[in-house]
């Protein structure tokens, strides 16, 4: 089982106002090919943390009703494992974000991992490289780590 950070599914998702460069466009088809993965069966784990992320964001881009769908297939999917997080996960992950230079979102990812002896996530934030003890997937290729796609 792997995490699934909420920047895949954005990715995936919301459509862009603008033309995406060939690096961002590159990001938009892997993020797809992950979410087909998981229409498909893969087992999956995501926080309700970053499941709120997503539907905060999917709302205010694409609207209600899209909010709506997205959240609907998230609760009918048996392969999507959603943890919930409480204020004590807060105050752990808190130190580890400040010494590892991440958000305070990563943290919790990243405690939440080693908690549930998961070591691999799918994300294009780059801040998951921060921690060695995981794997941050997919390996994106240097020109577009290099570029730093914004998530």
């Amino acid at each position: 089982m792997r995490f699934i950070d909420s920047n895949v599914f954005l990715h995936a998702f919301l459509v862009p106002r603008r033309a995406l460069t060939s690096e961002e466009q590159f990001v938009k088809d892997e993020a797809k090919k992950i979410v087909k993965r998981v229409e498909e069966g893969e087992e999956v784990v995501m926080s309700t943390v970053h499941l709120s992320e997503i539907i905060n964001i999917v709302e205010s881009g694409v609207g209600l009703q899209k909010s709506f769908r997205f959240l609907a297939w998230i609760i009918a999917c048996n392969n999507i494992a959603v943890r919930s997080v409480s204020l004590r996960d807060y105050e752990a992950a808190f130190p580890l974000a400040k010494e590892n230079d991440v958000s305070v979102n990563d943290a919790l990812a990243y405690s939440f991992m080693i908690d549930e002896g998961v070591r691999e996530i799918y994300s294009f934030d780059s801040h998951f490289d921060n921690f060695k003890d995981i794997k941050r997937l997919p390996n994106l290729p240097m020109r577009v780590r290099n570029n730093r796609v914004k998530t």
